[in-house]
């Protein structure tokens, strides 16, 4: 028998929509199929992130061959095809090995037989994948109505996907508080909030006593394990993390909130590839789309959450993107202005910078701080 979406009242303890993507995203990551329902419309799916040659062959037979690998439009155009909606490759007759070439290595092989027929059910199979931090490469088969050998796997309806996300932009609880000295930054204080899928932590980091009343300066971070606690040369987010605590205190305390979004929300895993790419000569964005990922996955629904748990509704944002402004107005937050936040320029970021501000829109001249740091 099939797992279906439950209702949210289901069971003694209720059941969201986002405790149910959780699971299908785990399901994702365990290598088991997942099957995403739209009323009759039905799609078995499993992430090539996580499937074997075995898991191929299993999913191959219970598809009587009709299986596909779906690749997002970003993959596609590195292989010399535009298809707005992604690409499906027939999968019957090719072997395991064959597949990280087409779906994310670079110097894939000619994409034959491709058709650009990826629709919404592979839009919301990328989606689960997304929240299991999984590469956007999917083996899927649509079913037909009737009984099928993908009956007894977990069931997710396309509303609950839907409904699981913003749930999850929602649904956060402070869970404690407490004060912590910093280095250069005297007394602070981390309050630590849980939810969304997964039910991570999320951390805000309380510079001072900012003036709830007014614009408060707010710098929002996603982590970079490799250059916040590491101190990779590739990046200038170690810099901007510090240089912004600092700046906080200076206009008289602030609030930083420190998201969970390793590689612009791609994953750790995700991000090291991306990085094997950027050190073969392609920039962030191409190093990205080579793994079917956009230019930036991020989400801050969580950052709303927890400024409005905060009680803060006008900021001053820390901030050089004018993309991150835009998504916290669009989610009701008013953003009075902006503080830039720039790093150090190194031989080793200096490329990463300038495509970030060539391609990515922030507000860097890279020709001006290097000129100032001589």
């Amino acid at each position: 028998m099939s797992v279906q979406s439950p209702s949210p009242s289901a069971g003694p303890f209720g059941e969201t929509a986002a405790i149910h993507c959780e699971r299908a995203a785990a399901e994702l990551r365990a290598g088991r199929p997942v099957v995403i329902v739209d009323g009759h419309r039905r799609l078995a799916t499993l992430a090539l992130d996580s499937s074997s040659p075995r898991s191929l062959a299993a999913f191959g037979q219970a598809s009587d061959q009709q299986h596909y690998l779906f690749l997002t439009a970003p993959r596609a155009q590195t292989l010399g095809i535009t298809a707005s909606d992604g690409i499906r490759l027939p999968l019957a007759g090719r072997e395991f090995a064959e597949l990280p070439a087409l779906a994310y290595l670079r110097d894939a092989p000619t994409a034959e037989g491709a058709q650009p027929l990826g629709n919404d059910l592979d839009a919301a199979a990328v989606e689960v994948a997304r929240l299991g931090l999984l590469l956007p490469a999917m083996i899927s088969v649509e079913l037909a109505p009737g009984p099928s050998a993908f009956d007894p796997c977990l069931h997710l309806s396309v509303e609950a996907l839907r409904d699981g996300a913003r749930q999850a932009g929602q649904d956060y609880e402070l869970v404690t508080r407490s004060p912590v000295p910093l280095r250069d930054v005297g007394m602070s204080e981390f309050a630590v909030f849980r939810g969304g899928v997964a039910q991570r932590d999320q951390v805000a980091v309380i510079v001072g006593t900012p003036d709830l009343q007014g614009a408060v300066p707010v710098r929002v971070h996603s982590s970079c394990l490799t250059g916040d606690l590491f101190g990779s040369l590739k990046c200038d987010c170690g810099d901007q993390l510090r240089r912004g605590l600092r700046t906080l205190k200076e206009l008289g305390g602030g609030i930083l909130l420190y998201l969970d979004q390793e590689g612009r929300g791609t994953g750790i895993a995700a991000k090291m590839r991306a990085y094997g790419y950027q050190h073969e000569g392609l920039d962030t964005i191409d190093a990205d789309a080579q793994l079917g990922f956009g230019a930036d996955e991020r989400r801050y629904g969580s950052a709303v959450a927890m400024l409005r748990a905060l009680g803060v509704q006008r900021i001053q944002l820390l901030t050089n993107n004018p993309t991150k402004v835009q998504h916290l107005r669009n989610a009701g937050i008013e953003v009075s202005g902006c503080v830039p936040v720039t790093g150090e320029i190194t031989a080793e970021n200096e490329q990463y910078l300038r495509t970030k501000a060539a391609r990515a829109g922030h507000h860097l001249d890279v020709d001006a701080l290097i000129m100032a740091a001589q």
